[in-house]
């Protein structure tokens, strides 16, 4: 580093932003885990029973796969999947300064964690439980949960969030292309 060469300043942590992110992560996985609890104690498996008529019902399937059961031989790979997919955001939770960002991530865990949890302690055994589902939609090909809501949900933030072109900071994205207003502004005071 050469004498006069401005220095960054080291970001601190935002504990606002990483209580936040843990909180939403938390609300989710608890209502994913209650959701659960509810089917496993009023409902037999197989069970179905309207809710909205036929636009929404609960039914009670064990998912031992992906979405939409695909995959129901893998279970392992789904529940190292999904810690890596925790780790993952946990390890940049302290980069966060965005509130959106925050938001997105926070569900993402929440429900991430939440089919996790089922995998890791659910029937038949550790690394191969069977994700508890109940979510049938009119219409919709797959019975689902909260978390899987919550992930789906998470996924459309994320994708939103890098159209707009926003970084975990809250700066926006740099472009190669110049901006016409900026170029604009910078002509007008040059004098051109």
């Amino acid at each position: 580093m050469t004498e006069g060469s401005p220095v960054k300043p080291a970001r601190s942590v935002s504990w606002w932003h990483l209580v936040l992110l843990f909180a939403v992560a938390a609300i989710v996985w608890t209502f994913d885990f209650l959701s659960k609890e509810w089917i496993l104690a009023n409902f037999q498996e197989g069970e179905s029973r309207q809710v909205l008529g036929e636009a929404l019902r609960f039914t009670f399937v064990r998912n031992p796969g992906a979405a939409f059961s695909l995959a129901s031989g893998m279970t392992w790979i789904f529940t190292i999947l999904a810690a890596a997919v925790a780790i993952g955001i946990v390890a940049v939770a302290p980069r966060l300064r965005s509130i959106g960002w925050v938001l997105v991530l926070g569900g993402l865990l929440g429900g991430t964690t939440g089919n996790l949890f089922d995998r890791l302690t659910r029937e038949p055994g550790a690394l191969q439980g069977h994700v508890i589902d109940f979510i049938h939609v009119w219409g919709f090909p797959a019975i689902f949960n909260v978390a899987d809501v919550a992930i789906c949900t998470a996924m459309g933030g994320l994708i939103l969030m890098m159209l707009r072109g926003t970084n975990l900071d809250g700066s926006k994205a740099r472009t190669d292309e110049p901006d016409p207003a900026a170029q604009g502004e910078e002509s007008a005071t040059r004098g051109e």
